[in-house]
């Protein structure tokens, strides 16, 4: 056919695997993949719906895509085109709405590129959506993303995840196994597990059939792949079996992200978390114990309904305890459809605002003294491509972020280096290479 198509992601690590298959479905097909700020015939835009103003950031990136073309085909795919698909197809340039049932079928629904004054549209209701559909990223960054679980059956009264993509449903073992063999052919050094609730990992066919555990133990044993990640779990699903199996690991990283969105319980409950923050502190105290130089994120919600100025401390004081090394702060925003909007006790939005600031300066302060806790000793950091001001950076195993000078012979590379200080800017340099660190 001839014909080039171009991507843009908006989202998750999830969303940034799931758009790389598509492509493949799209060079498969024969079509030319190029860059999004290029001429293309079609426009694939892969949506979200977690953040604010999702309709948005869809808007400029349709804008954008006509400017560099503007006759091209426009489809949206993604959270934000299964939960809002009408509202899609009244942005200008809008062709093609898939929702969450059909965007792996794109290539069936796009071969006619006729433009017409509206959108087409095919969205199924989620409870359609029902089957696996594996994905990963390949040929776009040092590591890839490696879909392994998808939908979420937690009913957390804020979240609009399981109305965009459905219950919860994963990979075989066996099959996500294989994928990382192929990746690790293609020269990856690491992978990043992603998922939406990924320690939910195991439900085939609507039955529990395996466990995280399983398939944690069965991708360390794959050959090829240095490093291999946990993206997100949560707390009451990171069971001790498995802390200490990525503690005695082969290839699993000391680095776990943990949401916890409150310290205080009365809020939690409201948020209809599935745990209290004692069992938060016990797991940041076991991996510790096993694994002291572990890097533990946390993602946090400030401001949601009844939330007081007293239950906000008392998460700011009982994060400040916790021997954690950096937090992502979400400021709580209504969502459609979701029990939290219906909620009384809405926090003006300039606490929100003052909540979000004193955190993000928390997590500044915890991210600076995990980095000095790591100044002086030696790690292998896996290099990536990005150049800013004459530097280029990677990440340690337990995902101290660090600077050298800009060598091309170091890109995808994993390199031995001594961390010697921290700079301005936050990361670390480095120094002192020593090749009997290799193994």
């Amino acid at each position: 056919m001839g014909k080039k198509v171009a991507f843009y992601t908006l989202g998750c690590k999830l969303n940034f695997s799931e758009t790389s298959s598509i492509g493949r479905l799209f060079k498969d097909a024969g079509y030319q993949v190029t860059a999004f700020n290029s001429e293309a015939d079609i426009y694939v835009i892969n949506t979200c719906s977690v953040t604010d103003h999702a309709d948005r950031k869809c808007r400029k990136v349709v804008k954008e895509a006509l400017k560099h073309s503007p006759n091209a085909y426009i489809t949206i795919v993604g959270c934000y085109a299964q939960l809002k698909p009408q509202e899609i197809s009244g942005i200008p340039g809008v062709d093609m709405v898939l929702g969450a049932a059909e965007k792996f079928n794109i290539i069936e629904h796009i071969n006619d590129l006729t433009k017409t004054d509206k959108a087409v549209i095919h969205n199924a209701p989620i409870t359609e959506t029902q089957q696996f559909v594996s994905a990963f990223s390949i040929g776009d960054r040092t590591r890839t993303f490696l879909k392994v679980q998808d939908g979420c059956d937690y009913s957390c009264t804020f979240c609009t995840i399981p109305l965009a993509r459905g219950e919860s449903r994963s990979g075989k073992i066996e099959d996500i196994v294989a994928q990382a063999e192929e990746i690790a052919a293609s020269g990856v050094k690491e992978i990043v597990l992603t998922g939406v609730n990924i320690g939910d990992f195991g439900i085939l066919d609507g039955k529990r059939q395996a466990r995280f555990a399983d398939l944690v133990k069965a991708l360390d044993e794959v050959e090829g792949i240095d490093r291999i990640r946990i993206s997100s779990i949560e707390p009451n699903l990171l069971t001790n079996e498995i802390i200490e199996v990525v503690a005695q690991s082969k290839r699993f990283v000391p680095h776990f992200h943990m949401p916890l969105q409150s310290g205080s319980n009365k809020v939690l409950a409201q948020m209809r978390r599935r745990y209290k923050r004692e069992l938060y502190a016990e797991r940041v105290a076991k991996i510790k114990a096993l694994m002291p130089q572990c890097c533990i994120g946390v993602d946090v919600i400030v401001g949601f309904p009844g939330e007081t100025r007293d239950d906000f401390i008392d998460t700011y004081n009982f994060i400040n305890e916790l021997d954690i090394s950096y937090l992502h702060v979400f400021t709580y925003s209504e969502r459609e459809n979701t029990i939290a909007a219906q909620m009384e006790g809405a926090v003006p939005g300039a606490q929100r605002s003052d909540r979000s600031k004193m955190l993000h300066i928390l997590s500044e302060k915890k991210r600076r003294a995990f980095y000095e806790t790591q100044i002086g000793s030696d790690g292998l950091v896996l290099f990536e491509g990005d150049i800013k001001d004459g530097y280029m950076h990677g990440f340690t195993k337990n995902y101290v972020k660090v600077r050298t000078p800009y060598d091309p012979l170091l890109v995808n590379e994993i390199v031995p280096v001594k961390l010697v200080a921290l700079t301005d800017s936050g990361e670390v340099d480095v120094q002192e290479l020593k090749e009997e660190l290799v193994h």
